[in-house]
């Protein structure tokens, strides 16, 4: 089914990328891990890999954000939330041995100088993920001049953490970046419940 076979490329490119990176990520590799014809990635994808690598970062992107906003959702609170989200972090680099982090990071770090079409689209990614943190942190508490801001160090840190934790084989990072994070949402909410000056 083409269908199948579609889903089975972005799937697998998505896993890749996570792990080698966009330039380290040849198509025969991703064919043959897909286990589709090398023709079905043309068929599919007639911009080839670049195509196929915009692709996959748009929807790695989507899901990454639709993963980490239920983590998110479990906490009690808006900061219960935010300490939800590094633990969880902290727990997915343990158990794949430091090697399923997000793939937007990866790839932005290499094409942000090289490749315009795959700039734009991580930093779409990375747009929609400020715009829906910052829009759950006002709806928080937390004052909405403060929440686009903090969204983005929210995200800063925990993409910081992946990086260095990956690099160091732990979590010290993650757990430091998630602390941070911590003490910025709940300083953030009890400002916002501090009555106005006058």
């Amino acid at each position: 089914m083409q269908s199948d076979t579609r889903r089975r490329i972005l799937d697998t490119t998505a896993d890749l990328f996570r792990r080698h990176g966009y330039t380290g990520t040849g198509l025969k590799q991703i064919v043959a891990a897909a286990n589709a014809p090398f023709g079905s990635i043309y068929h599919f994808f007639p911009g080839g890999k670049q195509e196929l690598g915009e692709e996959v970062i748009r929807r790695s992107g989507r899901m990454y954000q639709e993963l980490v906003e239920a983590v998110w959702s479990q906490g009690d609170d808006l900061v219960d939330g935010v300490r939800a989200v590094f633990d969880g972090a902290a727990e997915v680099l343990r158990a794949t041995g430091y090697v399923d982090a997000c793939p937007i990071a990866t790839v932005a770090l290499e094409v942000a100088s090289s490749n315009d079409t795959l700039r734009r689209a991580t930093a779409d990614v990375f747009e929609s993920w400020v715009t829906a943190a910052a829009e759950r942190l006002r709806a928080g508490g937390v004052p909405s001049r403060r929440a686009r801001p903090l969204a983005i160090a929210v995200i800063q840190l925990l993409e910081g953490g992946f990086m260095l934790s990956r690099a160091a084989q732990d979590t010290e990072a993650m757990d430091a970046a998630g602390a941070a994070a911590i003490e910025l949402v709940a300083a953030a909410v009890r400002r916002g419940k501090l009555p106005a000056a006058r």
